[in-house]
């Protein structure tokens, strides 16, 4: 069986004032490095048999320096994990933000879109990597609407976010009809199971 270990890349300068982060290429700066080896060290002495990256330069780099602390040569680019299109937001503070969409996001590309887009490049990813483990460097909007899909909405819990650096495990698995799709095993470091799921007829928020 297959597992996807999914990190959102380290702080970049975006990060740290609070600006709207999608497609626009902002490159670490130094608290996001160590970040980066922070996590590369946390993981060492786990298995990692390949290291995936979104084609941004935050992402990309995240995953270099993880990949070198884990004694891994090359970092595969999968231009599908990029992050999320927020549109005309992308680039706005907080309080831009409230004054121009009343303090409610407008991304150009939703979550549900996000999870089409997505769920498909990482299932040809455990394709090329059978039975092996996988790390994924991608980004918070990315892993946070895979996190909401595969726990019909629940999760994360309402305030908590997708940190820098933060590692989210999923496993592929079968449906009952022999369809391939993603399960979540634990969300920063914290187990996760089935068990958890609301039932499938619950009205749950997808914000």
């Amino acid at each position: 069986m297959t597992e996807l270990v999914l990190v959102r890349h380290g702080e970049t300068e975006w990060n740290r004032i609070g600006k709207v982060q999608g497609r626009t290429d902002i490159p670490l700066n130094d608290t996001g490095r160590g970040q980066a080896r922070a996590t590369g060290e946390r993981l060492v002495g786990t298995r990692v048999d390949a290291v995936v990256s979104s084609p941004l330069s935050r992402a990309a780099e995240t995953a270099r320096i993880i990949a070198d602390e884990l004694g891994i040569g090359d970092v595969e680019v999968v231009d599908e994990l990029v992050e999320r299109d927020y549109g005309r937001a992308e680039g706005m503070t907080d309080a831009d933000v409230a004054r121009e969409f009343g303090g409610r996001l407008q991304a150009l590309e939703s979550r549900e879109a996000t999870v089409e887009r997505v769920t498909p490049a990482l299932l040809a990813v455990a394709d090329r990597h059978p039975g092996e483990r996988v790390l994924v460097v991608s980004h918070g909007g990315v892993i946070g609407s895979l996190v909401r899909a595969a726990t019909r909405w629940t999760w994360p819990p309402r305030g908590e976010r997708i940190e820098n650096g933060s590692d989210h495990v999923f496993r592929v698995v079968d449906d009952a009809a022999g369809v391939p799709g993603l399960e979540l095993v634990s969300f920063a470091g914290r187990p996760w199971s089935r068990d958890l799921l609301p039932p499938e007829d619950a009205a749950l928020s997808r914000d």
